[in-house]
């Protein structure tokens, strides 16, 4: 097995029904976040991290992704032909950043089974799981931080941060023992338990780094809801065979993909935006809250 991880899976076959009606015929992987899609902002966190190699899970109604990453013949000559150097030089980046593969999730199946979908593109590597549509703002690449560890402890590594009681049942919720500074050995996971059995507040937050002995215990998995393969059921039959870890992300979590960590995400890297940020806290700053 590889002392390292240079394969990133992105699951994005997802319906977005929290999003409705915009995602009926736009992915919700698209959405801006100011003047980037959701989707960019994740790939361009992954890229930092050193992985350039990037298999997105996609489904019925997400050509528009790959359209994002693919290169754009008229829109670049249009560009060049007015001069819109740093335009242009934005837009054929996108394209050169990393070297993609799609694969098709064709039933909507969970999270789990999107993963079993890119399986033989995997092999016998360790690889990292993206979710798009947490945006994590750090200094050091959020996924960056478990490939250092990985690197150091060869076994699976999950993202996790701490949410408030009320919380914990929206989360799969690991339980943790300590092994050092913001890292646990996991000992097991439980899905969206209610806040009287929720072995502590440490959510799984949509980063992690994989083994390929991932793949028989999702093979294994029964489907639950909607008929849908969990991927945090696989992981507890996983961490109940072999040491798994946890580790606490440094950076800020924003969960785009709800309306209102989306409305909060926007807002923030909109004050940040070099171009727009100062005229944006300005008019911020006029309303009447």
């Amino acid at each position: 097995m590889s002392a390292t991880v240079v394969k990133a899976i992105i699951p994005a076959a997802g319906l977005g029904t929290r999003f409705l009606p915009v995602t009926k015929a736009s992915p919700k992987e698209m959405l801006p976040l100011v003047d980037k899609p959701l989707i960019q902002h994740t790939v361009e966190e992954t890229v930092s991290a050193g992985i350039r190699d990037i298999i997105v899970i996609t489904g019925r109604g997400k050509r528009a992704i790959e359209d994002h990453f693919d290169f754009s013949f008229e829109l670049e000559e249009n560009l060049k032909e007015n001069k819109k150097d740093k335009l242009f030089n934005d837009v054929r980046r996108i394209s050169e950043m990393a070297n993609f593969c799609y694969v098709r999730q064709r039933h909507a199946r969970g999270l789990g089974h999107a993963i079993l979908c890119a399986r033989h593109l995997v092999a016998n590597e360790p690889f990292a799981v993206m979710l798009g549509d947490e945006i994590i703002d750090s200094e050091v690449p959020a996924i960056g931080q478990l490939i250092e560890l990985y690197e150091r402890l060869h076994a699976p590594i999950i993202g996790v941060q701490e949410v408030e009681p009320d919380d914990v049942s929206q989360y799969g919720i690991i339980a943790p023992e300590p092994v050092g500074p913001g890292l646990f050995r996991v000992t097991d996971l439980v899905e969206k338990p209610a806040r009287n059995e929720a072995p502590s507040r440490l959510a799984v937050i949509g980063r992690y780094i994989l083994t390929p002995d991932i793949f028989p215990a999702l093979e294994k998995t029964p489907p639950g809801k909607n008929q849908e393969i969990q991927l945090t059921d696989a992981l507890r039959t996983v961490a109940h065979s072999s040491p798994m870890y946890a580790y606490l992300i440094q950076g800020k979590r924003y969960d785009a993909g709800d309306k209102l960590g989306f409305l909060k995400a926007t807002v923030e890297f909109g004050l940040k935006h070099p171009e727009v940020g100062a005229r944006f806290a300005r008019y911020l700053k006029t309303l009447s809250l």
